[in-house]
């Protein structure tokens, strides 16, 4: 698998979600990190992270048994 070299992870602390999100991003050399961090924070799709999240968290209630054909 083939990276992208000058790409930053960067996991900033949403206070609305009261949760980390992670955040892959080519930056300038002279772009201030904390100025786009706490820009990124206020332009969060809080509804669409929170829909994400319960998506890949479902827990299965039961398995209902299966009748097996004769």
């Amino acid at each position: 698998m083939a990276t992208i070299p000058n790409v930053k992870r960067f996991r900033p602390f949403c206070p609305t979600c009261n949760d980390h999100f992670t955040l892959m991003v080519v930056l300038p050399k002279d772009a201030d990190v904390n100025a786009y961090l706490a820009d990124a924070v206020t332009r969060h799709d809080h509804k669409a992270f929170n829909d994400a999240k319960t998506q890949t968290t479902k827990v299965r209630v039961g398995q209902q048994k299966q009748k097996k054909a004769k």
